[in-house]
């Protein structure tokens, strides 16, 4: 298996486990969809994905309509998506992908993560190399095989392709999204969720003490409402 196949094995999924925080995410994920593409999920691809999102998610259809209502308000005219960069305590790189109408507040609020936690705060492009940036898909697996569907969707970006208990993920480089998903609607296979990682190129073992350093700046960078993920290199336990 590859990197993609690890990270995801790997990634704590626990932190987006809470309910309240994961629809907060779908609701500004819909804004930004919106405002780049308008409210019409089937000439907006990236809205007809966040709201296969929604869905998964269990997020009733009333918020997810309140939310395209709100993406057209001029209240959210400001919202724009922003990348902080930075290293965590011993030498841990950190990508914070942000979404925020008010800037000068996230970035205040995500140099203070930093200064608490020991780490420190980077400019653009500090580590932003260190990660794949890649698009996923999930599909339900019966009645399709892993390989073979890896195969057939090479042409149109797929680099890895694996099965889990949760159905068929496939992963391909961020600019193949519009390509992949548009394939995997002409062959009318369900999209269960899809989304945009990234992954680490190389990842770093500490031990359990530093873990926690790291974890503790991790995890108020994520109590924050402006943050949407939080990526690193640390290798996971």
């Amino acid at each position: 298996m590859g990197r993609a196949f690890e990270f995801r094995k790997g990634r704590k999924m626990k932190r987006w486990s809470a309910m309240a925080k994961a629809f907060t995410r779908i609701g500004k994920d819909i804004v930004m969809a919106v405002k780049e593409g308008g409210p019409n999920p089937e000439a907006n691809s990236r809205l007809r994905a966040v709201i296969q999102n929604s869905k998964a998610a269990n997020m009733p259809k009333e918020n997810v309509e309140r939310a395209i209502k709100k993406a057209t308000d001029k209240d959210t005219a400001n919202y724009k998506e922003v990348l902080f960069e930075g290293y965590a305590p011993h030498g841990i790189a950190i990508l914070v992908e942000t979404a925020t109408d008010n800037n000068n507040r996230t970035v205040a609020n995500v140099r203070s993560y930093f200064n608490k936690c020991n780490g420190n705060m980077g400019t653009q492009g500090s580590v932003e190399f260190m990660f794949d940036h890649t698009c996923n898909f999930r599909i339900p697996a019966e009645g399709l095989d892993p390989e073979e569907l890896e195969l057939e969707l090479i042409d149109f970006g797929a680099e890895e392709v694996f099965e889990d208990e949760d159905g068929i993920l496939i992963y391909a480089p961020f600019n193949s999204f519009g390509t992949i998903q548009k394939e995997l609607e002409n062959r009318n296979l369900e999209i269960l969720s899809s989304g945009f990682e990234r992954i680490p190129q190389i990842t770093k073992k500490l031990t359990e003490a530093e873990m926690a350093d790291v974890e503790k700046l991790i995890e108020k960078m994520e109590e924050d409402d402006d943050v949407m993920n939080v990526y690193h290199t640390m290798e996971e336990a």
